[in-house]
C-alpha cells in the first residue's frame, strides 16, 4: 500500500472520529435540555413508571394529570442586552389540550436551578411567550389561576428546587391557557407552553 493510500485511510479514520464525537455532542446536548423524550407516563400519584416524582411522595392527585418538565442549561441565569434569551430554558407539558374540569398538575423539576409554574389565561389574540417583561425579568401575574411553586408540596412556595416536584389540582374551564415559570428570566429563557381546554 502507498503512502498515499495510508494517509488517505488516515484522514477517513479521522473524519469518521471527528464525526461521531459531534453526533455523541449532539445528543448530549439535547438530554441536556429535554429535547429527546421523557419516560413514559407517571403512574397514580407518581413520576415515569409510577416511582415517586424526582424524590418526592406525592399523593394521589384527582382529575385529568399532566405532567410538567421544567429544565435548563444550568449555569446563572443571565439577560443579554437584546432581552432574548434564545430559549436556554424549557417548560414541556406531556399534552397540550385536556378537557375542562379537573386538573392536577404534576411538575418536576429536572433542571439545575429552582423554577415555578403559574397557570394564566390567554386571551384569543394573545401567543404564547409574547407577554410584556418588567424591569424585574417577570410577567404580570394577574389573573392566574393558580401556580406550583413549592418542593414537594401542593401550591406555592419558594421554588421547586432541582430534583424535586411540586403539585396542584384546580377546575378549569374552557379556554386558552399558558403554563409559564415566572422567576426573573425564566420566562425570555423560553418557559413557557400552551394548554387549551374545550
Amino acid at each position: 500500500m502507498s503512502a498515499l493510500s495510508r494517509r488517505g485511510l488516515s484522514r477517513r479514520g479521522q473524519n469518521l472520529v471527528a464525526g461521531a464525537a459531534v453526533v455523541l455532542l449532539t445528543v448530549l446536548s439535547l438530554l441536556a435540555v429535554g429535547l429527546l423524550g421523557t419516560p413514559a407516563g407517571p403512574g397514580p400519584g407518581g413520576g415515569p413508571g409510577g416511582r415517586p416524582a424526582a424524590g418526592c411522595s406525592v399523593p394521589a392527585l384527582t382529575g385529568t394529570q399532566i405532567n410538567v418538565t421544567l429544565t435548563n442549561m444550568g449555569g446563572p441565569v443571565m439577560r443579554p442586552r437584546n432581552g432574548m434569551m434564545g430559549g436556554a430554558m424549557r417548560l414541556r407539558a406531556d399534552r397540550g389540550t385536556v378537557t375542562h374540569g379537573t386538573v392536577s398538575f404534576l411538575v418536576t423539576n429536572a433542571g439545575s436551578i429552582s423554577h415555578e409554574m403559574v397557570i394564566l389565561p390567554l386571551p384569543d389574540n394573545q401567543v404564547p411567550g409574547t407577554r410584556p417583561v418588567g424591569p424585574d425579568g417577570t410577567i404580570d401575574e394577574s389573573g392566574s389561576l393558580g401556580e406550583v411553586s413549592g418542593s414537594c408540596s401542593e401550591g406555592s412556595g419558594e421554588g421547586i428546587l432541582p430534583g424535586t416536584s411540586g403539585w396542584v389540582t384546580l377546575t378549569l374551564p374552557p379556554g386558552r391557557y399558558e403554563l409559564a415559570c415566572n422567576l426573573p428570566g425564566h420566562y425570555e429563557a423560553g418557559m413557557y407552553t400552551q394548554l387549551t381546554v374545550p
